[in-house]
């Protein structure tokens, strides 16, 4: 329990930006409109989308909005407020069997662009499950940045786990047929495979990934598949972008976000999920090995509106 509270004051912390922004201008409108009316909705939908929400989510949660504010019979602004909250719940929930593969013999493709903290999130991934008792592999497919791999490299010390890489400028998929037979000879429990975030252009990376994701249904087809894209939380709705890109070349199971500390854009969290039906399974608000933990929808909820 303490180090759930730990990392809940963290998040707290972390959020504070986008609480300011956020929890500071809609209690100026709860308090300050008379009646609930259509400017007072709209108010609200500015200040939302302005949080990054993102527009076609804000519609949804305005709607809910609305619904309940007339079921329930509510006349005054100021009751407005837990309503509002639960409609942006609502919009965010994470299922039981969201971490399946952390129970199963898997493989966990990550895949993001360079410079959103994928590599860093691989290697707390890793030392994570190695705490849990997991025989964990890393494979460093990032052939095409010679930094990727030595920073991985880096990460498998620390965390104590084994690594495969080759060379720099090695084709990616060979380096992924390498990690797949030895995560299978080895009888590893999780096999964590670093992705490059860029080739010379778009095309060519998602028909890398395509590539990738052949090799391990043909080398292991009995391992539990699971697809993570790591995103930056500070580039907000740039985020949900590189996500529905990246989903047209690699089945996204689960996201990644991360550098949610120092953001006034935490909204972009409920976005990407309401957007694109995918959960974030793991946000990171800081730089240390346990500020990457599993979302909690609630928790993030409470955190953003200080409930």
């Amino acid at each position: 329990m303490e180090e759930k509270m730990g990392f809940f004051a963290r998040l707290k912390s972390g959020l504070t930006k986008t609480r300011d922004n956020l929890s500071y201008n809609l209690d100026s409108v709860f308090h300050g409109f008379a009646s609930i009316d259509d400017d007072f909705y709209e108010e609200i939908e500015e200040i939302l989308i302005t949080s990054d929400i993102g527009v076609e989510t804000t519609e949804n949660i305005i709607e809910k909005l609305k619904d309940d504010v007339t079921k329930q019979h509510v006349f005054k602004p100021e009751d407005c407020r837990e309503l509002l909250i639960n409609s942006i719940s609502e919009q965010m929930d994470t299922a039981e069997n969201d971490y399946e593969f952390e129970n199963k013999k898997s493989v966990v493709l990550i895949i993001g662009v360079n410079g959103v903290g994928k590599t860093t999130s691989i290697g707390k991934l890793a030392a994570q499950y190695k705490n849990q008792g997991k025989k964990v592999i890393l494979g460093a497919a990032d052939t095409f940045r010679a930094a990727a791999v030595e920073q991985l490299a880096e990460w498998a010390n620390r965390a104590g786990v084994d690594i495969i890489k080759g060379n720099e400028g090695q084709d990616p998929a060979s380096v992924v047929y390498d990690a797949v037979n030895a995560a299978k000879s080895r009888n590893a429990d999780i096999l964590l495979i670093d992705t490059a975030g860029r080739l010379h252009n778009k095309k060519n990376l998602m028909e890398e990934l395509k590539k990738i994701d052949r090799i391990i249904e043909r080398e292991y087809p009995d391992a539990y598949r699971e697809n993570l894209i790591v995103l930056d939380g500070t580039t907000g709705q740039n985020a949900l972008m590189q996500a529905k890109e990246f989903n047209e070349a690699a089945k996204i199971d689960g996201i990644i976000l991360t550098k949610l500390d120092g953001t006034a854009k935490g909204g972009i969290a409920i976005a990407i999920q309401s957007e694109l039906s995918v959960p974030v399974k793991y946000i990171g608000v800081g730089e240390g090995i346990d500020d990457l933990q599993k979302f909690d929808s609630e928790d993030f909820v409470k955190a953003m509106f200080e409930v």
